[in-house]
């Protein structure tokens, strides 16, 4: 696929970010989001330019609006609801903005492939 690289640093941005670290003994993981998020006010702001670099590489790549705006209800989800002391930082673990925005994007990306794939025929006469 075209986009194979710029995918692969886009997902290992959104697990830096959403899920890099595993709590021992548990299945639950958290990324620079979680950590920065925890700082009033700045972490927010501050997790909110990766999610922003995401969505401007996936208008790059072509994404359609509406996957956009999908991406785009993540990432505010993600803020406004993150910006809540402790309840955003608790909300943190379980929504992984970055991550579903990069699999929206490369589940486009392989419909986008498959549809432009050419068809070769079974047998030549």
């Amino acid at each position: 696929m075209v986009h194979d690289r710029d995918i692969d640093r886009l997902d290992a941005l959104a697990d830096l970010m959403d899920s890099r670290f595993r709590i021992p003994g548990t299945g639950l993981r958290f990324g620079l989001d979680s950590l920065v998020g925890l700082i009033p006010g700045l972490g927010d702001a501050a997790t909110l330019l990766p999610a922003l670099y995401i969505l401007a590489k996936a208008r790059q790549m072509g994404a359609p609006a509406h996957l956009q705006l999908w991406m785009i209800a993540n990432i505010g989800i993600d803020f406004l609801i993150g910006a809540i002391p402790l309840i955003g930082d608790l909300f943190d673990f379980g929504f992984k903005a970055n991550r579903m925005n990069v699999a929206m994007l490369r589940r486009h990306l392989d419909r986008r492939a498959d549809r432009a794939a050419p068809v070769t025929p079974a047998s030549a006469p």
